[in-house]
């Protein structure tokens, strides 16, 4: 063989041996670098699990950025499928005795009683057609009828959870666990939380026996605090878990949809149930992060990786002021219960309950709403049996959902109806003969609050409330146009407040019971005339503002929790503007400072308010027969120059209007003292106005 082709196949085998040489580490470059986690994972036989990391939920504050709600470090008792190598229904029996030896609670809503006498079980939900629907929903779930009795539901889940050896108490308690965790989709990739914000014993007690209790863990987490539960409590509102009636929601064909899942919650999650909390879920939520577990073929974990961290929720600004509240809620509370012990029977000495309403005239903010009786915020869940069956219903909202007879609070909204459409002039009289004899079927008396009779103009009537004249007024005006009127001042009408509120009614010529003397009281706030106090407030706020109504509101704006950058600010809307080219609101107002002087309460004030009582009278039957009674209704602004403030009150069986205005002179006095220490709004991104 020649040279030649020596070095020819000696080429060749070199080019054959790079080539193979070159697809080895190809595969190399392949196994190692572009798929090497992934062939690594196949090869330790590793299964990775993702789990949602909670968001901080972010604070609520007032307008000057003073706490309201906010956060704190607590822990939870979880169940993780992960870390179980043991029997689960010793583990909860384990977990749940260390539970009962710390007084504490667990996670358990499965409408079944323990076994009573006979080892017999009832079910225990009520008659509402949620508790209705929880109970049909467990029946299915197990594959059992409707009509199943308790005790053959408690036999189907021994069966299903292999309970057989526990005895009948501990059946009953390991079987709602179970289910429990059923319900939340208990999973290898979804813990089941046991326990929430348990105690520092409860703590220790589980890391003691970690050894013995594999699954079981202790997670730090966030709990909800409120600062003061009786600020605000009716309004701030509260979070809980989430239940099997927001989980699947059935529509009216039948068709079963979970819209929390799908926006992302996990059925063990806290959700806002009311008040500020649920209205702005969606801000204050925050946004989960991801965390990844890694364990091997054996189960031991090998590993775990943050992928996307937790956001907290944004802050929620109110347009409250924390000490105006604060003081609110004492001086009804003191003001009630001195006119328990002070006044005369039928005079205010009866009086039960009452609200008041403060508005920000410039903006429609609520700077104050205070209910009595009211009730703590923090000890909702522990005494709501106590607070839901208390006669004098503590967890009423009156302030917004309380409705009442306006009385001679009303009488404004008719002056102005007359004024504006030229029936009558500020100047105009109608004669005051205390008996008004229009109609001869119907001729009401004039309760009027000062000895002045005859001739009597619009001031005159508005200082002593002259029923007579407005009764005059209102029957020339015409129910129609005065309630139209009513309407456009904030009158049962919505007034955009956020959180829910009722719409009230006035007097219709529609109404069943209409007629010649229904029309006439409605013009003095009587007849079917039902409005709220944040009403009254708003009414209050648009004649101070001499026809401009703003939508009342109590969310202010949002911040960033980590920056405190603004992110979004609520803007004064108008929502109503009533022209006055004949100085309507002008003539009405001196009216009303006529009434705040004719006062004892107000009489010396130093600052110009305008007030407009009423002592609207109802009418109930008990057992006995039909009784009267007197409300206290108030509207007032002031000061009348600059008006900074709005009010609207209403005490049950206050007994008359006047026991109202030591209230209006109390609320002046604090708002202006809260001025004097300087605090300044929130703006400019940090703060909001």
């Amino acid at each position: 063989m020649d040279q030649k082709s020596v070095f020819r196949r000696v080429g060749g085998l070199i080019v054959i041996s790079l080539a193979v040489l070159g697809v080895i580490l190809l595969r190399l470059v392949e196994f190692q670098l572009v798929n090497g986690e992934e062939y690594k994972s196949q090869a330790q036989s590793v299964t990775n699990y993702k789990f949602n990391i909670p968001a901080a939920r972010g604070e609520i504050v007032d307008r000057y950025g003073r706490a309201l709600a906010s956060n704190a470090v607590g822990y939870d008792l979880v169940i993780n499928q992960l870390m179980l190598t043991g029997d689960v229904n010793e583990l909860v029996m384990d977990l749940v005795e260390i539970l009962q030896s710390c007084g504490e609670e667990w996670n358990d809503t499965m409408p079944i009683s323990s076994p009573g006498e006979g080892g017999h079980y009832t079910f225990t939900d009520g008659d509402d057609t949620s508790a209705q629907n929880r109970l049909a929903k467990l029946k299915d779930n197990i594959g059992l009828q409707q009509y199943a009795t308790a005790d053959q539901v408690m036999a189907k889940l021994v069966e299903r959870y292999k309970l057989e050896d526990y005895d009948p108490q501990w059946q009953r308690v390991l079987a709602g666990v179970r289910y429990q965790m059923q319900l939340e989709d208990f999973s290898a990739s979804n813990s089941f939380t046991l326990a929430k914000d348990v105690s520092n014993q409860t703590v220790a007690m589980v890391k003691e026996r970690s050894l013995s209790l594999a699954g079981a863990e202790i997670i730090e987490t966030t709990h909800r605090v409120y600062e003061d539960g009786t600020l605000l409590p009716h309004y701030l509102g509260s979070v809980g878990s989430i239940t099997s009636e927001q989980w699947w929601v059935e529509d009216e064909n039948g068709n079963v949809t979970t819209p929390l899942k799908d926006a992302g919650y996990n059925m063990n999650d806290l959700i806002g149930q009311s008040g500020v909390e649920k209205y702005a879920e969606d801000r204050l939520r925050g946004k989960e992060g991801t965390q990844q577990v890694s364990r091997d073929k054996n189960g031991v974990v090998v590993g775990t990786q943050m992928l996307v961290d937790s956001e907290p929720g944004e802050t929620v600004v109110l347009t409250i002021d924390k000490d105006l509240q604060k003081s609110l809620n004492e001086q009804l509370e003191a003001l009630i219960l001195e006119m328990q012990q002070t006044k005369e029977p039928t005079k205010g000495k009866e009086v039960t309950a009452g609200s008041a309403v403060v508005k920000d005239v410039k903006t429609g903010g609520i700077l104050a709403i205070a209910n009595y009786p009211s009730y703590d915020l923090n000890l909702y869940k522990t005494n709501y049996s106590e607070y839901s069956s208390d006669p004098n219903t503590p967890l009423l909202s009156r302030a917004t959902t309380g409705l009442y007879a306006p009385g001679s609070t009303f009488k404004p909204a008719v002056a102005l109806a007359g004024l504006l459409s030229g029936t009558v002039t500020p100047q105009d009289t109608v004669n005051c003969t205390r008996v008004y004899d229009f109609y001869t079927d119907y001729k009401p008396v004039c309760q009027q609050l000062g000895p002045h009779s005859g001739p009597t103009n619009l001031t005159e009537a508005l200082t002593h409330s002259c029923n007579i004249y407005f009764y005059d007024v209102g029957r020339r005006v015409g129910l129609e146009n005065f309630d139209e009127m009513a309407n456009s001042l904030g009158l049962a009408t919505k007034t955009g407040f956020e959180l829910g509120e009722s719409t009230g009614n006035l007097t219709h010529k529609t109404d069943e019971n209409y007629g010649n003397g229904l029309e006439l009281q409605a013009a003095i706030g009587q007849g079917n005339t039902q409005v709220t106090p944040i009403q009254l407030a708003t009414y209050a706020a648009t004649i101070a503002n001499k026809g401009t109504r703003y939508s009342t509101h109590i969310v202010s704006g949002y911040r960033d929790s980590n920056t405190g950058e603004l992110i979004e600010e609520v803007e004064p809307e108008v929502v109503e503007q009533i022209e006055d080219n004949v100085g309507a609101f002008d003539a009405v107002e001196q009216g009303m400072l006529g009434a705040a002087r004719d006062s004892s309460a107000l009489r010396d004030y130093p600052l110009n308010i305008a007030v407009k009582t009423g002592s609207p009278q109802r009418w109930e039957r008990d057992e006995k027969g039909r009784y009267s009674y007197t409300n206290t209704a108030v509207i007032a602004y002031g000061p009348v120059e600059d008006p900074q403030l709005a009010i609207g009150i209403v005490l049950e069986w206050g007994g008359g209007g006047s026991n109202g205005l030591p209230l209006v002179r109390s609320i002046f006095d604090s708002y202006y003292y809260t001025q004097s220490e300087g605090l300044e709004p929130e703006s400019e991104g940090v703060l909001l106005p």
